[in-house]
């Protein structure tokens, strides 16, 4: 038995990374993302004045949709999320400290890792799952070694390289869901371009998901 508490069944998706979104065009981006099926967005803190991004993207989605930030490096700014109304902190490294302060203001942390010695750092530290980070440095060979060891209620979510043709190998190899960056947003494309690279995914996770 392990003491690390099991990732939530939410966290067991698609996680659309917005980085490089705008206020401006959050809600109507977001609001394309639900309608195809996404319950996960994060918006990256080095994109512009994310925490209103934030804070308009949690007033303008129904409850069932998490909203949260990305690349959060310290627990001043797991704060000022928290205070902009989200509650899912994502970090590109695994700093124990904002993990533990992250889980102590009740929001969920998915930290990146890189080695199992920071992913059982992480999980005892209070991460709600774990973000295997870079994918394309990792791989599927390295993801299901990790899956031998890493308990299978504990959430490994691959990012980086992400794509409909890609996840297969992943899944197949023990991942729990995947973080989608540019293959599904990048800043200046249209809504309507977003809303096909979103039903992209949303279909072949689908598929995917029928065949486990």
């Amino acid at each position: 038995m392990h003491s690390f508490t099991p990732t939530p069944d939410f966290l067991r998706g698609l996680v659309a990374i917005l980085r490089g979104l705008t206020p401006d065009e959050s809600v109507a981006v977001g609001q394309a993302l639900y309608e195809t099926g996404f319950r996960l967005i994060e918006v990256p803190m080095n994109s512009p004045e994310p925490l209103q991004s934030i804070t308009r993207l949690r007033a303008a989605l129904p409850a069932d949709c998490r909203i949260g930030a990305g690349t959060v490096l310290s627990t001043a700014v797991v704060d000022a999320v928290r205070a902009a109304g989200g509650d899912l902190i994502v970090m590109p490294h695994a700093d124990v400290a904002v993990i533990a302060h992250a889980r102590a203001a009740g929001l969920h942390c998915v930290p990146g890792v890189a080695t199992p010695t920071e992913a059982f750092a992480a999980l005892a530290a209070g991460a709600a799952a774990l973000k295997m980070f870079p994918a394309e440095q990792l791989g599927p060979a390295v993801l299901k070694a990790w899956r031998a060891v890493i308990p299978a209620d504990i959430g490994l979510l691959p990012v980086g390289g992400i794509t409909p043709a890609n996840m297969a190998e992943y899944l197949q190899a023990g991942a729990s869901g995947f973080g989608l960056g540019s293959a599904l947003f990048k800043p200046g494309q249209g809504v309507a371009q977003i809303r096909e690279q979103a039903l992209a995914f949303q279909r072949r996770w689908a598929e995917l998901a029928a065949g486990r």
